[in-house]
């Protein structure tokens, strides 16, 4: 496991370096000895806020986080245990999805109780596409106080999603 570990507007000392090498690589047991995984890190400050983000890319799956503390450390714990869950609370699906495949393992006093489960989709609905451009897509998306949209692009000439960031801005993605 490699991990590349990016600064922005915070200088990366050697100690915030050991810890969040030491932290992040715990991870490790979830994944084959063979598996050349490139960990990115990267940390932000943003008020008082230090901010984490941690991309973890396999060629099977990727697992992302992202954690804000005014104390750096407990942003790293925090981020480290998000990471972790995801992968225990997803364990039996990636199993079951990956179960052939290299990259991925499953130790013996880990493995997931499979369990019939509902599904996750409780609602299906059906919309007709109007050509709008981005402005109008954002209106829509506000009247239904929603946090994403998906409209028919009439400036790119494509289906698109309007989404909400987490910061308050908007974001797009088109699907070609």
């Amino acid at each position: 496991m490699k991990i590349t570990i990016h600064g922005d507007h915070i200088k990366i000392t050697e100690a915030i370096k050991d810890y969040v090498e030491e932290k992040i690589s715990k991870l490790k047991k979830y994944f084959d000895e063979t598996s050349d995984i490139d960990v990115i890190v990267k940390i932000r400050v943003k008020g008082n806020d230090q901010i984490i983000e941690v991309t973890v890319p396999t060629k099977l799956f990727t697992i992302r986080a992202e954690e804000s503390n005014s104390d750096l450390y407990a942003a790293i714990d925090l981020v480290q245990k998000k990471l972790e869950t995801q992968i225990k609370k997803n364990k039996a699906k990636l199993a079951n999805r990956y179960r052939d495949k290299k990259g991925f393992i499953m130790t013996e006093d880990e493995a997931p109780v499979v369990e019939e489960e509902a599904s996750p989709i409780v609602r299906r609905k059906e919309v007709e596409f109007k050509p709008m451009d981005e402005e109008e897509a954002i209106l829509q998306m506000e009247m239904v106080n929603h946090d994403f949209f998906v409209f028919k692009n009439s400036q790119e000439k494509c289906t698109s999603v309007v989404y909400r960031r987490k910061d308050g801005t908007y974001g797009i993605i088109n699907a070609r």
